[in-house]
């Protein structure tokens, strides 16, 4: 089965061909730049370096969140008008759950972070049980020091969230913190092409139309939404 996924979640952006477990191609940037600006270039790329064309596609994957509102928004889209356009079916994926998958090798706690700002983290806390991925806790937004404040056993921190606190991590946890180096940080698109692939097979694809960025956090304007009406609500009383 080939998948084409997509990841522009945080701040690299990943696109990658799968057929089965074999990576045909994949892109992975850091640019700096919104991801807009690179995302169907790379696209084509991929097709090209894989020798593939949309319709040799068997099914579209990309990561739902947590992460950058607006950047999923463009992978979404992205994915969204590819299946659409070939009437094949999508996938989405957590973006902490693919996070995860890539350090499933590992006996200790897993503990994928990303940057959610305002000075907090999103993250979940996993473990690898004979060989199958176990999630521990939901996923979550809350400051670092909240987020690991339970963790009183060996845990590999990892991910944008990790990188950026890593002295709050260290400064709390001391020994019990292990941290992966800056290029194992990185989401791969072909990791979130392999999770999706047993959801094709086993017919739980996501509805196109229904299909949402999974946020944890409300963006500022759904906030101000919220502050505005209750402010009405209080006038009228």
């Amino acid at each position: 089965m080939r998948i084409l996924a997509i990841d522009t979640a945080t701040k690299s952006c990943s696109i990658a061909i799968v057929d089965g477990e074999t990576l045909m191609a994949e892109i992975n940037l850091i640019s700096g730049e919104t991801h807009s600006k690179h995302l169907m270039g790379m696209v084509k790329q991929v097709f090209d370096l894989s020798g593939c064309h949309l319709s040799d596609i068997d099914g579209f994957a990309v990561t739902r969140g947590p992460g950058s509102f607006t950047g999923l928004r463009i992978g979404i889209s992205a994915i969204k008008g590819l299946a659409m356009a070939s009437g094949k079916s999508m996938v989405g994926v957590s973006v902490l759950d693919a996070l995860a998958f890539q350090l499933s090798f590992t006996s200790s706690l897993i503990c994928p972070t990303l940057d959610a700002r305002k000075g907090e983290v999103y993250f979940a806390l996993y473990r690898s049980c004979e060989g199958r991925l176990k999630k521990e806790t939901e996923e979550q937004v809350l400051t670092p020091q909240k987020a690991i404040s339970k963790i009183n056993e060996p845990c590999v921190f990892f991910g944008e969230g990790a990188k950026t606190y890593q002295k709050v991590i260290e400064k709390e946890k001391g020994d019990l913190a292990y941290f992966l180096s800056p290029s194992q940080n990185i989401l791969r698109a072909s990791t979130v092409a392999l999770i999706s692939i047993y959801r094709f097979k086993n017919d739980m694809a996501d509805d196109i139309d229904e299909f949402v960025p999974h946020y944890i956090r409300k963006s500022d304007a759904e906030l101000a939404g919220e502050k505005k009406n209750l402010k009405s609500k209080n006038h009228l009383r």
